[in-house]
């Protein structure tokens, strides 16, 4: 029984912790970031002579006595107490408490908030997009941090209370008209409105029947498989060419190399030829005619002859035209005259 008086008791003292710190969580005040908030007081009035002392996080902001002000400006200070916060900023969130004193040290009132700060919301964009499959117009109020935010909507300026979210669908049915959209946005310190739209959805005209019993998705296919067999076969065109120009290039320095080793055989055969000659006469030729006598010799030379034996013979123009022969002419010696 004991031990279940103490669990009783446990649960109890957890649950005052809980609510207590629940409490301390709650915000009393909600302020905008920039803005100012004045903290009513909790009097009607103060005398001059009275003791007034506002603390944030039980640091001491303001504090007079009488009718001086050592801490703060007097002009943040209403005649009732009530204190003015200009400029306020996230640091500006937490508890503040104040307390009013009589000049021989009895309290008078004492008051304590605790003040949340948010920033403000900004403007909503509202935009629309048309769904002919479920007969609908969907229309989005964009904003860039929806947590937190109220959302409501107006059908020409008539307030929607059944809708509260961000996104609304309406049947196009009730679209006859120009109907006229807004949607706002909201938290405990600052509200904003849309601009109004005026959605117009028109049904697109059917599709054309289709020509084809083939799919688009069969007609993609069939052509991506034509635009890759006639690649491959523009490869295998392009390897072709290039083989035979290379088979075609080999000919040619081929046969250049074959006329020029025949024209360096030739070249060869004519600069031998005479030396051949020279040395081995052809087996053909006449044979040589038996030597006159001096006697006879000396008798046919005429006195011409004699005379221009020293002057080199005068060819016959036959014998000019023709070539020379190659093979060396034999040596013969004068003949000797002899005394009759």
């Amino acid at each position: 029984m004991a031990c279940y008086t103490f669990i009783l008791g446990v649960i109890v003292v957890s649950g005052f912790i809980n609510l207590s710190a629940a409490n301390k969580d709650t915000c009393d005040l909600y302020a905008a970031v920039g803005e100012s908030l004045t903290l009513q007081s909790f009097v009607e009035r103060l005398a001059s002579t009275d003791v007034l002392r506002w603390t944030h996080n039980s640091t001491i902001i303001f504090y007079r006595e009488r009718g001086r002000v050592s801490v703060g400006r007097s002009e943040d200070i209403s005649a009732s107490g009530s204190l003015l916060q200009r400029n306020l900023k996230h640091s500006s969130a937490g508890i503040y408490e104040a307390h009013a004193l009589s000049p021989n040290g009895t309290l008078i009132k004492s008051w304590r908030g605790r003040l949340c700060m948010m920033d403000k919301v900004q403007k909503p964009q509202l935009s629309y997009s048309c769904d002919f499959k479920s007969n609908a117009v969907n229309l989005n109020c964009f904003v860039a941090k929806p947590q937190g935010l109220t959302f409501s909507w107006t059908l020409d300026e008539k307030t929607l209370t059944s809708e509260t979210k961000q996104t609304l669908s309406i049947s196009l049915t009730q679209l006859k008209g120009e109907r006229s959209f807004t949607c706002s946005v909201s938290n405990k310190v600052s509200k904003e409105r849309s601009d109004s739209v005026r959605p117009s959805c028109v049904s697109p005209s059917p599709a054309p029947p289709k020509m084809l019993c083939f799919t688009s998705k069969t007609i993609i296919a069939a052509l991506a498989g034509g635009a890759g067999l006639f690649l491959l076969l523009l490869i295998i065109v392009i390897i072709l060419c290039c083989c035979h120009r290379r088979s075609t290039t080999r000919v040619r320095l081929r046969d250049q190399g074959e006329l020029r080793m025949l024209s360096l055989k030739k070249q060869e055969c004519d600069a031998i030829s005479p030396e051949y000659e020279t040395m081995h006469p052809a087996e053909d030729s006449p044979p040589p005619s038996p030597k006159p006598s001096p006697r006879v010799s000396y008798q046919n030379i005429s006195q011409p002859e004699i005379l221009t034996d020293s002057t080199p013979p005068q060819l016959s123009a036959a014998a000019e035209g023709q070539k020379p022969s190659p093979i060396p002419k034999p040596r013969t010696k004068n003949p000797q005259i002899q005394n009759v």
